[in-house]
């Protein structure tokens, strides 16, 4: 993180940010998932694998490998925590939101993705931003990646 004075890395990694990284929910792998993808930042090397069952278009069962800094696993943990019962609209709406959030200084996602706004103060670092989409990136191809093995 050259380039980052000491007061920018504490505003960065605020204590919510790090409680949420030291807790993500759907740690782990599923067996027999309907959709699986991993996506990794070429930038940072963070990756994140999700798997997820789909039941009626709606996430039923979700799990996420995590391999990602602090942004990128606080990241996953919002997303871990809302996850079950969204559709792949929800997960794109989210998505698009979430980078207006770090790109255009938008507002934080709508519910239930408002926890997203512990990364407003990421809109700075550039160079943060794709780890922090890598979950829900991995999130929406796993849903397109069931939605096809469903069509056939």
């Amino acid at each position: 993180m050259a380039g980052l004075s000491d007061s920018d890395l504490i505003k960065l990694y605020s204590g919510r940010i790090l409680a949420l990284a030291a807790d993500i929910p759907h740690l782990g792998r599923l067996d027999n998932p309907d959709g699986t993808a991993s996506r990794r930042s070429p930038l940072c090397g963070s990756t994140v694998t999700a798997d997820l069952s789909v039941t009626d278009g709606r996430i039923t069962r979700f799990a996420q490998d995590v391999k990602a800094c602090a942004l990128g696993q606080a990241s996953a943990a919002v997303l871990g925590s809302v996850v079950v019962g969204l559709t792949e609209d929800d997960l794109d709406r989210a998505h698009r939101a979430l980078v207006a959030m770090l790109t255009d200084r938008g507002p934080p996602p709508p519910a239930p993705f408002q926890d997203y706004d512990v990364l407003i103060p990421a809109r700075d670092y550039k160079n943060r931003h794709a780890s922090i989409l890598l979950a829900l990136e991995a999130a929406r191809e796993a849903m397109a990646d069931a939605r096809r093995k469903a069509a056939g």
